[in-house]
């Protein structure tokens, strides 16, 4: 294998990559391009444009090698009388050319600014006014509970008591019934024995 590390990266074929395995790519699709090269016929572009298209639609190229030969074979189509450009594709290029080299080259902490001193003042201030904002509604949250607790209506929190005391009023409500009728038997059976 022809490709030398330097510094992180790895030439190959006049071109420096940033992994052994992109290296390794641009020598297998430079052997793929010498094998095309030799068998390729220059006097018949319809075969040129169906070799194209099936390195194309294969994804055979994706390294620089094998896109600058995709290349030099498109703009060898544009040229040829027989063949109507708008049939010559567009070369797809598979990667990214904003993410990890940006990120190598310009890292985020180098484009991140550090905070202006206003923030730092508005945060100051921000946490006071927070404190006041929790206290004030902590005791807005001790208020419903005590207005919902002293409520005469049965509610969640007081339902029990009321629902007892309910209870309570009918039983004794029954009671003082019952007590009514017994005297009323007793009267009349007093008044019938008579």
């Amino acid at each position: 294998m022809d490709n030398i590390q330097d510094a992180g990266r790895y030439k190959a074929m006049g071109y420096s990559f940033l992994t052994e395995r992109d290296a390794a790519l641009a020598e297998s699709e430079q052997r793929k391009v010498e094998y095309l090269e030799a068998r390729i016929d220059y006097n018949n572009p319809e075969s040129i444009l169906r070799i194209y298209r099936k390195a194309i639609g294969d994804r055979i190229f994706k390294s620089p090698v094998g896109l600058f030969f995709l290349k030099h074979m498109q703009i060898y189509l544009f040229n040829q009388p027989d063949i109507d450009s708008d049939t010559v594709d567009d070369i797809p290029l598979y990667v990214s050319f904003e993410g990890e080299f940006r990120e190598q080259g310009n890292p985020a902490r180098n484009r991140v600014k550090p905070a202006e001193p206003k923030q730092t003042q508005k945060k100051s201030i921000a946490l006071p006014v927070s404190i006041i904002m929790n206290i004030c509604l902590a005791a807005a949250v001790i208020a419903m509970f005590a207005i919902t607790l002293n409520a005469e209506q049965p509610n969640i929190l007081n339902y029990e008591k009321v629902i007892t005391n309910r209870y309570a009023a009918w039983e004794q409500e029954l009671t003082e019934r019952e007590n009514a009728v017994r005297e009323r038997e007793l009267n009349q059976s007093i008044n019938n024995g008579n």
